[in-house]
This record gives structure tokens, C-alpha cells and sequence, in this order.
């Protein structure tokens, strides 16, 4: 293989910032639990109905590292009986266009 410098090629890099973006939103569910708390505020149960195929421990996982990154806030409702709320912050709703745009892409470029 020839040397970037002899040939004149710089090699390309993604960019840190997408790169960064992928890394976390496309880990399994990170992304989907996501659009689904678009839709507005909701309890563990309603998100485990909502995702046929995760885990609750999974669920459970991935709620505590989307909170942790500050784009989803955990609510703890008084009882009887005790219950907790999801719901997207400020920081999660400034990805729903995005979340948005991937999912048009994938409606009109991706199989079915």
C-alpha cells in the first residue's frame, strides 16, 4: 500500500460528532426507546408493551444510560400505588428531527 504522502490521498475520517452520535443512538433500543417517548410521557410497563422484544432488565438498562446522558428524566409518582414516568427532556426532544428525518430515510430506502 502506498503512503497518504506520496500519493497526494489524505485518508477520510467520519466525523467525531457523528461518529459519537452512533455510537450511542445506534446501541440496540437507545434509538427506538427514544421515538417511542416522543409520543409523550410514559411508565415502564407501557414502554415494555410498546417494544415487543426487550428485556425488562435491558428496558431498564438503557432508561438509566438515556437518563444518565440528560435525555430522558425519571419521575417517581406518589402512590398508592407508586409509579415512574419517562419523558424526553429538552436535550431528547432536540433529537426528534433527526430521529424523524432516519425514520422517513428508512420508510423510503429500506425493505420492509
Amino acid at each position: 500500500m502506498t503512503a497518504p504522502e506520496t500519493t497526494g490521498h489524505t485518508p477520510r475520517a467520519c466525523a467525531g460528532g457523528l461518529a459519537r452520535a452512533f455510537a450511542f443512538l445506534g446501541k440496540r433500543w437507545n434509538g427506538v426507546i427514544l421515538g417511542t417517548l416522543a409520543h409523550g410521557p410514559a411508565g415502564f410497563a407501557e414502554l415494555a408493551r410498546a417494544l415487543p422484544g426487550i428485556s425488562e432488565s435491558m428496558l431498564s438498562d438503557r432508561l438509566g444510560e438515556l437518563s444518565r446522558v440528560g435525555l430522558v428524566s425519571r419521575t417517581v409518582r406518589e402512590g398508592p400505588p407508586v409509579g415512574v414516568s419517562y419523558q424526553l427532556t429538552e436535550r431528547g426532544c432536540a433529537l426528534l428531527p433527526a430521529l424523524d428525518a432516519l425514520a422517513t430515510w428508512a420508510d423510503e430506502n429500506l425493505p420492509g
